[in-house]
């Protein structure tokens, strides 16, 4: 029976279109271990293989892990965004607040 943490990453997998294999590729992992973590009760990840899978699928290791406090898919993939963000050069922060600027001036 899969957990929630199973349920999450099959459909994250999904919605990216990936194969168990390319997951595993992509993660470091082997396929089984992916299925495992898909399939089975309960599962014992690594922090390190759960780090890898959260950042392929584009969210944080809390929304994987989390099965109560209500942390959605899109405020794990804001979350992941602003941590990206956080660790940019201020050139680069800069770059992306004129885009976002720009964007928000044609929606006005």
């Amino acid at each position: 029976m899969p957990t929630s943490l199973g349920s999450k990453i099959k459909e994250l997998r999904d919605e990216k279109g990936y194969t168990l294999e390319k997951l595993a590729d992509l993660t470091e992992s082997s396929k089984s271990y992916i299925w495992e973590l898909e399939n089975k009760t309960p599962p014992r990840p690594s922090a390190e293989k759960l780090s890898r899978i959260a950042a392929h699928l584009g969210v944080t290791i809390e929304y994987l892990l989390d099965t109560d406090s209500g942390i959605t898919k899109e405020s794990a993939e804001d979350a992941l965004f602003y941590r990206k963000y956080k660790s940019m050069d201020e050139k680069t922060k800069d770059m992306l607040k004129a885009m976002v600027n720009k964007w928000t001036e044609s929606n006005d």
